[in-house]
């Protein structure tokens, strides 16, 4: 349980999102947008126990559904502001932290992104990186569509996109496992995650 529990811990850090029209902060505006990701049930209690924490930096924000992390069932959900690219929509300036209090050692994942047309997640790994590494596969990328309101007085249009599957990417769990200095093995390709749902504020397009 707890080599499952590490890879997920793992993978919820990367969980960070991409699509497509820019955005920029966490309010319902136009252009703007933000993405809320939960971990599995029970997933913090895992990592507890291996002394792994999670935390965010640099505008995302973080929440505990339930009595306490460490509860049987206890989920954090991360709150992601979406600075839009010209690459698709990337958690600009926003950190996941995974940290591990036996040794000190962390994996900070750096400005995710989740690009629905790939079905992948990307983020920066290492402090000296500037190549961004794929983290997570979305096996559930082709079949995710967007339940689309608009507001026509206003020419805003609002795109939710709900249930976004993540899973470790292959090869990425010896790498998750090295540094953070755990065991060989202590955490598994394909393992999953939970889900993420993003929401996508834009103007109704002229024609």
């Amino acid at each position: 349980m707890i080599k499952k529990a590490l890879s997920l811990s793992l993978v919820v850090s990367s969980l960070v999102f991409v699509l497509s029209p820019s955005a920029v902060a966490d309010t319902a505006k136009l252009g703007q947008s933000i993405t809320h990701m939960k971990t599995a049930p029970g997933l913090t209690t895992f990592l507890e126990g291996a002394g792994v924490i999670l935390y965010s930096q640099g505008g995302a924000t973080s929440a505990i559904i339930g009595d306490s992390i460490v509860a049987a069932n206890g989920q954090i959900v991360f709150h992601i502001p979406i600075t839009g690219s010209k690459a698709g929509r990337q958690h600009i300036g926003s950190t996941l932290v995974f940290f591990n209090t036996a040794n000190n050692k962390e994996i900070q994942l750096r400005n995710p992104v989740i690009n629905l047309a790939t079905g992948v997640v990307t983020a920066l790994l290492t402090p000296d990186s500037n190549v961004a590494t794929t983290i997570l596969t979305i096996p559930n990328a082709s079949t995710v569509k967007p339940k689309i309101k608009n507001d026509r007085p206003t020419r805003s249009k609002t795109s939710a996109y709900t249930g976004v599957q993540l899973v470790i990417a292959p090869g990425v769990a010896a790498v998750i496992s090295s540094l953070l200095g755990l065991p060989d093995g202590a955490i598994a390709d394909g393992t999953p995650f939970g889900s993420a749902d993003l929401t996508i504020y834009s103007a109704i397009s002229k024609r």
